[in-house]
């Protein structure tokens, strides 16, 4: 069983490398012959793991989990391998460099998912922190802050098999972002709206078929993007349409409306008519300097413009979100987005840390960042002003190549958290997602397992090969 077991540890490398990376070892440690090579033995009902270099040791075991369903029993002995593995790892970096990051051994996205877990296990809030901090030495703060949100999500209306998220997604923006790494690309002359439009309103309406022969029922209904206001007036009228009709009844819709140069009181209008009552307006920053920088081709005023436009027409609920860790930005700058939050009294507030992807264009152009701990400060500033503004912690993940090892995290007033932000990100709901680049995913919580059908992500294959999408979401949910 030994050999199986280190056989499967060498499928993990890549995971090892990111938390060789947050130590501040080279990608060269990987190369042959590795510095950091897992040795694991399965004895006694235990699984134990070893890492040895430079004279340092460092060793973990725990028992090896087990299940009458064979299935079931290889996917926790993995689980159980693969957290064991990091752990052991990450007390060698630790004792090697004498770093300490603020989230511990958790370099996973979604770290709530270990405050649930425990609480599910019957440990009370407190018991659970201490678990997370003995346990993955996440610092006190953090691990506070998960049971925090644990307890907001604990008053959400619970997801379950009968319920059934929807994502629509736009692929278009006024311009792209220097950070953006998602699939969408800028509307140019608009040539592409009309066929995307037409192939987009195709699969809705069949998509509207399978959730009612799936028998679930709608829970929350996300437009994303890209930036659905980008569409011409015509176009998101129509979208707006179509929405309601295929998807009524859901417990909550929300639109992105991202950039505030793309928003119309016309388009306020129909947003409103369809009965949808969140939207997003993101400044990301409201320096002007820094709006340019990263590509965002409007202004902070125009934030302000579109946020009292917003207010004008009745939308009830706002979120903003922000970045922190922008290029060429300081405390002083982050300070001055913060104030301006605070004047404009979103309903919700996300903050997020810089992380560069690699498909991103601010990763090619080198910009110069913040370091980790000007950036962890900015976090904090976040943290302050959103509970200045009567809000709690709601949501959280993390992402790879983030600066200071930091976190997103989703604030809100009471009884404004967004449940397709929870549900996504605790992957507790079924997602049903239409568009270039949307993921359909079905949750089987008792396997710890999920089954996805992604969407292909180019635009021009999107309209070639519609059906194809359909028929995937169809051998998902149906079968």
């Amino acid at each position: 069983m030994s050999n199986e077991l280190n056989a499967y540890l060498e499928t993990i490398e890549p995971e090892l490398r990111v938390l060789t990376r947050l130590f501040g070892y080279p990608e060269s440690v990987w190369d042959e012959p590795k510095k950091f090579v897992p040795v694991a033995e399965e004895q006694d009902n235990l699984f134990r793991i070893t890492f040895e270099t430079d004279g340092h040791r460092a060793e973990r075991s725990v028992p090896a989990p087990d299940d009458p369903d064979e299935r079931i029993r290889v996917l926790h002995r993995r689980r159980s391998a693969r957290r064991l593995c990091k752990q052991t790892l990450y007390d060698l970096l630790r004792e090697t460099t004498g770093i300490r990051p603020p989230w511990g051994s958790l370099t996973g996205v979604r770290p709530t998912h270990l405050m649930l877990e425990a609480l599910k296990e019957g440990l009370t809030p407190e018991e659970a922190v201490s678990r997370l901090v003995s346990d993955f030495d996440v610092a006190p703060d953090r691990a506070a802050l998960l049971a925090e949100i644990a307890d907001v999500q604990g008053k959400l209306p619970p997801p379950g098999d009968e319920w059934m998220d929807v994502y629509i997604g736009i692929p278009f923006c006024t311009t792209r972002c220097a950070y953006c790494s998602f699939s969408s690309g800028e509307i140019g002359d608009g040539s592409l709206v009309k066929p995307y439009m037409d192939a987009l309103t195709r699969e809705m309406r069949a998509c509207a078929e399978i959730l009612r022969d799936s028998g679930r029922k709608l829970r929350a209904l996300y437009v994303g993007g890209g930036t659905p206001t980008a569409l011409p007036r015509d176009d998101f009228e129509r979208l707006m349409a179509e929405t309601v009709a295929c998807f009524p009844g859901a417990m909550e819709y929300t639109v992105e409306a991202g950039r505030p140069d793309t928003l119309t009181r016309e388009k306020l209008r129909a947003i409103r008519s369809a009965g949808i009552s969140r939207i997003s307006i993101n400044p990301q920053t409201m320096n002007d300097r820094t709006l340019e920088i990263i590509g965002r081709a409007h202004t902070a005023q125009q934030v302000r413009d579109a946020y009292a436009l917003a207010r004008e027409e009745a939308i009830p609920h706002i979120n903003m979100d922000v970045i922190a860790g922008l290029p060429g930005e300081n405390e002083k700058d982050f300070a001055h987005t913060m104030d301006e939050a605070r004047k404009l009294k979103p309903e919700s507030l996300t903050v997020h840390t810089l992380a560069i992807k690699r498909s991103s264009r601010m990763s090619l152009e080198n910009h110069p960042l913040p370091d980790g701990d000007m950036t962890a400060r900015m976090v904090e500033a976040g943290r302050e002003t959103a509970r200045a503004l009567g809000m709690a912690p709601y949501y959280l993940y993390k992402q790879k190549y983030m600066a200071g090892n930091l976190e997103n995290t989703g604030y809100a007033l009471p009884g404004h958290a967004c449940l397709y932000n929870v549900d996504i990100m605790e992957e507790t709901s079924h997602i049903l997602a239409m568009g270039a680049g949307g993921i359909s995913k079905r949750i089987f919580p008792e396997e710890g397992h999920i089954e996805r059908a992604p969407n292909v992500s180019n635009i021009h294959d999107y309209l070639t090969r519609t059906d194809e999408m359909i028929q995937r979401k169809k051998e998902l949910f149906l079968k």
